[in-house]
């Protein structure tokens, strides 16, 4: 290993006795090279453990602050334009940001760093030709190292780092450090964006379909009742027999209502796989439609074509085996059904059956019930297929195929 002398530590051990001091000095320098080596490390690790993108930026400021030991340090993340759209600080209070005011749009030097797109070490910042001087109630700053932060080839921002502490100005091995460091930092803030917009769009989904459910089935019941027990008052005067029997009609109509509220909610509730294994997640959904839709579903299921698919695609397995059901209480009209899992050796199977009402799965797709469409969606992110058997009066099979290990796309945590 050399320093910047270019003497390397074997050239100083051969050197004979007197050349012990230079020996110990190229051993510090080790060390000091192999500590900020790990403290990168550390604060890489540390930064990816993160998924809120606000909380990744203030992390990645603060630490690359104390990586080289600078007063001062922020993070502009730039827009298409080149504007500073975000301006993360580490080293200044909130009275101090809050005196300062508007937050840098990308002038003076910050926006020589942006257009430049590379690295610089300023020893003086005010004798810098682009400087433009700092606004009221700044605090004055003299040294400055400037590191672009890229990703996929396009600078997304930069690093700001000023008044490096006890030395007059940064040095070399401080860039390299930044540089270094830069690297994780864009990937860290890439991870946290798209685990955001993940979210974001999970959220959508989730109201998306709360709202075809909630309208669907659930208030269209509730519409229902209230328009029979419109005219119950004026029946219990001229027929008192039919207006017991429309509020009898209207009782189990809302106790139904109940049921289907209560599935509904069941869907709501966080991922089963999170506490269970898919087989025994399966296995709780189908005990739930057993317990408030009255349908008597046998459950078949091997694990070993559960363990043959990875964590995420059981995940949406999952999701969409709980669409299935939901349709088998809430429309098929089913006395018995069954839920089946087994492998072919390539493909994981989910089979459920019912001996409902069955339907027209053409024209399903078209109505206003979004169940095979959902499902469709979500076999899609994890290169599955489904298939419907159903006719009038024949029952309905669902019948789903996903990839096993060896052959099933990556899928994202969560998504």
């Amino acid at each position: 290993m050399s320093d910047t002398t270019g003497r390397t530590l074997g050239d100083a051990t051969r050197s004979g006795s007197g050349d012990d001091a230079e020996l110990a000095r190229l051993q510090a320098a080790i060390a000091r090279a192999d500590a900020r080596r790990d403290a990168v490390d550390d604060a890489a690790r540390s930064i990816s453990q993160l998924q809120d993108v606000d909380a990744v930026l203030q992390l990645i400021v603060d630490r690359v602050r104390t990586l080289v030991g600078a007063t001062y340090a922020a993070l502009g993340i730039v827009d298409a334009y080149g504007f500073i759209e975000q301006f993360i600080t580490s080293g200044i209070s909130g009275d101090q940001r809050a005196a300062i005011g508007a937050p840098p749009v990308g002038h003076g030097l910050l926006g020589f760093i942006i257009r430049e797109g590379r690295s610089y070490r300023i020893p003086e910042i005010a004798s810098h030709p682009d400087s433009s001087g700092f606004p009221p109630n700044h605090p004055p700053m003299t040294s400055f190292l400037g590191v672009p932060v890229v990703l996929k080839g396009r600078a997304i921002g930069n690093f700001y780092l000023t008044d490096k502490r006890d030395e007059p100005e940064f040095g070399p091995e401080d860039q390299r450090i930044v540089e270094l460091f830069a690297n994780h930092a864009a990937i860290a803030i890439d991870n946290a964006r798209l685990h955001q917009e993940v979210q974001r769009l999970a959220v959508v989904d989730e109201r998306e379909r709360i709202g075809r459910d909630l309208h669907d089935g659930i208030i269209q019941s509730i519409y229902a009742v209230s328009l029979s027990l419109e005219d119950v008052g004026e029946l219990m005067t001229e027929s008192p027999p039919e207006a017991e029997a429309r509020v009898e009609r209207a009782i189990e109509s809302l106790q139904s209502t109940i049921r289907d509220l209560r599935n509904f909610i069941f869907g709501l509730r966080p991922e089963l796989l999170e506490r269970a294994t898919l087989i025994q997640s399966l296995r709780a959904l189908a005990e739930e439609v057993r317990i408030n839709a009255v349908v008597e579903l046998d459950t078949i299921l091997d694990p070993a074509a559960a363990e043959a698919i990875p964590a995420p695609v059981q995940a949406e397995l999952l999701q969409v085996a709980r669409e299935a059901l939901s349709n088998v209480a809430r429309h098929s009209g089913a006395t018995q059904g069954s839920v089946e899992l087994r492998s072919d050796g390539r493909e994981t199977i989910l089979v459920i059956g019912d001996n409902g009402a069955g339907f027209e799965p053409e024209a399903e797709r078209e109505g206003r019930h979004q169940g095979l469409s959902n499902m469709t969606r979500r076999l899609d992110l994890i290169g599955g297929r489904l298939l419907v058997e159903s006719s009038p009066g024949a029952g309905t099979r669902i019948i789903v195929r996903v990839p096993q290990a060896d052959a099933a796309p990556e899928v994202e945590e969560g998504a």
